[in-house]
């Protein structure tokens, strides 16, 4: 049997790894595809650069267009990132009957619908593992591993970057500041670290995982997104004194009001598996009426962990090229048809524990104001700590741990807090959740 001719756009870092985990492992996934796979033509900005990977056997193009329109390309691996041009080229490439496989997750969570729509009227696959989670097969495992579930909830660290900043200011008392600049010069972060830090990588990669969990249109714009700037070094040893550690997470939760899709910092009991995620790594935490909790842990960036991905999707779309198009698996898990379009919650209506850090004067009188405040409206109190002053300082640090309350409550709360004359800052608030 012929090979399988591809079309790579992209010879970056994902590029090039795919390239050679092709090279490398090129039997085992002959054995597993059932036909030999050839990447025959690329396209790169600067196509005579030194590369990590052997481009001899292909043609080089500077224009990504000569590729997704060569008549004997079959699949197209978008490895380009960004919006614009990988929407336009992978909607070529649908519009020419092409296969696409990509690992861009900003593409897919803002543009996934209008892709997934048209891959369906040409007959052909779309396929993005690689676009969440790096080498974690977590999209596989939703769509297809979880099916015989209705599933719950899922939370996952899914920024390796955050995770990296994390864990260095807990495990070596660093300040945030100095632990971007590390991850910067390691290049964990790029020169603008926005879309790390701000969580809007995070928020990609949600969109994308709860619209596969819950049948669910792709919905970017509604996703609650916080970054994780404002974590203090205090933050994290106070959050350590209750048991808890701060981790940034995206958060997909099924409610009898709709469906609750947030990222931001969150407290999570250390206890718990997900709470020794380290470093770079990533995992994700995804509960099933049938089965249960189970977890997904690996690297989430890199040149071979995603490739592992891109040619998972390779071999799938290889295996199913002869196949009737109604009876592949569906993009998003659900049949077209059976998309429901479930209310998305604004973050008011969310229900969630709290951790609170304020500064107040030490003086009588302080603590009780809060503390009325937080009973007026509606707010359950489940621990305290209260910090002796500095040498000279005036005021103090007081920490809350709350039980679950609307975050509208929560929201009025602090801001009456914030306006008594004893309040000396603005209040850091991180919700908690158990993950239980």
């Amino acid at each position: 049997m012929k090979p399988v001719k591809v079309g790579l756009l992209g010879l970056g870092t994902v590029g090039c790894g795919t390239i050679n985990v092709l090279v490398r492992n090129a039997e085992e996934i002959s054995r597993r595809a059932g036909r030999d796979i050839q990447i025959i033509t690329a396209s790169a900005r600067d196509i005579i650069r030194a590369r990590q990977c052997d481009t001899g056997a292909m043609k080089l193009s500077a224009d990504p267009f000569e590729v997704v329109n060569d008549p004997n390309v079959e699949i197209v691996l978008e490895l380009i990132g960004g919006y614009e041009p990988a929407r336009e080229l992978v909607l070529q490439a649908i519009a020419n009957g092409k296969h696409v496989i990509t690992a861009n997750k900003a593409l897919i969570a803002l543009h996934g619908n209008e892709i997934f729509k048209h891959a369906q009227q040409n007959g052909v696959m779309v396929a993005f593992e690689a676009a969440v989670a790096g080498g974690i097969p977590i999209i596989k495992a939703i769509r297809e591993g979880l099916a015989g579930n209705t599933l719950q909830w899922l939370a996952g660290i899914i920024n390796g970057t955050g995770n990296f900043i994390l864990t260095e200011m807990r495990d070596k008392g660093r300040d945030f500041d100095e632990v971007l600049a590390e991850a910067q010069s390691l290049g964990y972060a790029e020169a603008d670290p926005t879309f790390d830090v701000e969580g809007v990588d995070a928020a990609h990669k949600l969109t994308i995982m709860a619209s596969i969990a819950f049948g669910i249109p792709l919905q970017f714009d509604k996703v609650y997104t916080e970054g994780i700037t404002h974590i203090t070094q205090d933050d994290i040893v106070y959050a350590d004194e209750l048991g808890y550690r701060i981790k940034h997470l995206g958060i997909a939760r099924r409610t009898s009001l709709g469906i609750e899709l947030r990222v931001h910092p969150t407290l999570i009991p250390r206890r718990r598996l997900i709470a020794n995620v380290n470093g770079v790594m990533n995992a994700v935490l995804v509960k099933g009426d049938a089965v249960g909790p189970t977890l997904y842990y690996g690297a989430g960036a890199g040149a071979d962990p995603t490739a592992s991905a891109v040619v998972a999707d390779l071999v799938d779309v290889v295996r199913v090229l002869t196949s009737d198009p109604e009876n592949r698996v569906p993009h998003l898990a659900f049949q077209a048809n059976a998309i429901t379009d479930l209310p998305i919650l604004p973050m008011e209506a969310v229900k969630t524990a709290y951790y609170l850090r304020l500064r107040a004067e030490d003086r009588p009188g302080v603590l009780a104001d809060i503390t009325r405040i937080l009973g007026d409206s509606g707010i359950s109190i489940e621990a305290i700590i209260q910090k002796e002053p500095a040498d000279g300082a005036t005021d103090v640090p007081i920490i809350f741990l709350t039980h679950k309350i609307f975050e509208k409550n929560m929201n009025e709360a602090i801001e009456q807090i914030e306006q008594l004359p004893g309040i000396t800052a603005k209040v850091t608030r991180i919700r908690v959740e158990t993950l239980k």
